[in-house]
């Protein structure tokens, strides 16, 4: 008796297109009807994925992908960081200071070379923070049983500045950090301390704050600008108004913060409540900072560590 052949030995009469002996067009027919993009797969039809329309499909794949990932490695809470892009290491921003100096040199009465000497002048002095973001990651770094301990990480906006100092702070210790970059009109590199299976690049802000807050059990901001007063002002209002739970919000660099918003001018105006004060914690340095967070989550009986775990100081 003859064998069948196994099923996936068969042909069958739709692997083939219409032969040109039945038609000499169909073959010409078939690659037009195939070309076209509406026979694309939805999921490989890049215009249909970018359309209008598929705008919800893409705020959730923005969403799931990091999601799935932070899952994978057991992540539990975050502590987050934020602060300027354009704060660098001490050496980096003398390096500026020398470069503009000498046009100076030049030309003492150019004024935009005065104005961009006195912006360098302010960047070498604002350095000090740098530094004290990498200490705080050290610290971040330390917590837990250690660095494969990603309970807790450090989760930053992935950028240079501020945020590379804390993800190299982790770095440093040899522990994982997060951090989620964002898409923008110009290129954006991730600085180069962030765990590479750790490292997100988002579409849409709002999908990018949701994680920056969904398991975030600390927040600390260290001096910076639109973006990062944009990150405060949102978890400030998002606690004020009971939309999620209270977490310690912590201010670095005590100067700068006090002479950037008068807090109590808006309380005595009468626009924000006197409890209101007490959400966040201005502080002047790394150790101060991770030192509110631990007594924070200690005096609301939800301590960070268990028993026996590292706080990260050691």
């Amino acid at each position: 008796m003859k064998k069948r052949l196994p099923i996936e030995n068969v042909e069958r009469p739709w692997e083939h297109p219409k032969s040109k002996t039945e038609d000499p067009h169909a073959i010409d027919l078939v690659k037009r009807i195939m070309s076209s993009p509406s026979y694309r797969l939805a999921e490989e039809d890049p215009d249909f994925l970018k359309s209008y329309e598929a705008r919800g499909n893409r705020l959730e794949l923005d969403y799931l992908k990091p999601e799935l990932i932070m899952k994978k490695f057991g992540i539990e809470h975050t502590i987050v960081v934020f602060g300027s892009a354009r704060i660098r290491e001490h050496k980096t921003a003398m390096s500026r200071l020398k470069e503009i100096q000498k046009k100076v040199d030049k030309n003492p009465h150019d004024k935009k070379l005065l104005e961009e000497m006195y912006i360098a002048e302010r960047m070498v002095e604002k350095s000090l923070y740098y530094d004290d973001a990498r200490m705080f990651g050290r610290y971040v770094g330390r917590s837990g049983k250690g660095p494969e301990d990603s309970r807790i990480i450090l989760m930053t906006g992935g950028g240079p500045g501020i945020m590379e100092a804390a993800n190299r702070g982790s770095y440093d210790v040899k522990a994982r950090s997060i951090g989620l970059n964002i898409k923008l009109p110009h290129e954006q590199y991730p600085n180069p301390y962030i765990t590479p299976e750790l490292c997100f690049q988002f579409h849409y802000f709002a999908i990018r704050k949701l994680h920056f807050f969904l398991r975030s059990k600390a927040l600390v901001l260290y001096p910076g600008g639109f973006g990062t007063l944009d990150e405060f002002f949102e978890i400030l209002t998002l606690v004020q108004t009971g939309k999620t739970r209270p977490i310690p919000i912590v201010m670095v660099g005590r100067s700068y913060w006090n002479k950037l918003i008068d807090f109590d001018f808006l309380r005595e105006e009468g626009v924000i409540a006197p409890e209101d004060m007490e959400i966040f914690k201005i502080v002047d340095n790394a150790a101060d900072a991770w030192d509110h967070i631990i007594e924070w989550h200690k005096s609301y009986n939800v301590p960070l560590f268990k028993r026996g775990e590292s706080l990260g100081k050691d």
